[in-house]
């Protein structure tokens, strides 16, 4: 079995492979890609996935944290859906690429306000 077989097995998949996956919404317009994705230290859920675009030649990419719960894996699509729409991220909360917000409970419930979802925690 090769080593792509072993990270992609079943409904598991390796972390390094979300990284890069695209996000399309429901129009199947592509709005970016997934940089990273934020992990509960204590729970080991994943909280967000953090959606980056813009910018020229890697540079100056916003990014966008957006809940977990919101995207879901098509597999024909070969990447992440979010039933969203790019103009709703005009006014989303974002930050720069070498710019690390403090993932703290206020900074959660703002971005799960922002989506009109109930922050979990």
């Amino acid at each position: 079995m090769s080593d792509t077989t072993l990270e992609n097995h079943g409904q598991l998949i390796a972390s390094d492979r979300v990284e890069g996956t695209a996000v399309y919404n429901r129009q199947g317009e592509k709005l970016g890609k997934i940089s990273n994705f934020m992990v509960d230290k204590v729970t080991g859920q994943v909280r967000y996935a953090v959606l980056s675009f813009g910018g020229f030649l890697g540079m100056g990419h916003d990014h966008y944290p957006l809940p977990w719960s919101m995207l879901n894996y098509d597999t024909q699509q070969g990447g992440y859906v979010v039933d969203l729409d790019r103009k709703l991220l005009d006014e989303a909360p974002r930050h720069m690429a070498d710019e690390r917000p403090d993932y703290s409970d206020g900074y959660g419930r703002n971005v799960y306000q922002y989506y009109g979802l109930i922050y979990p925690w």
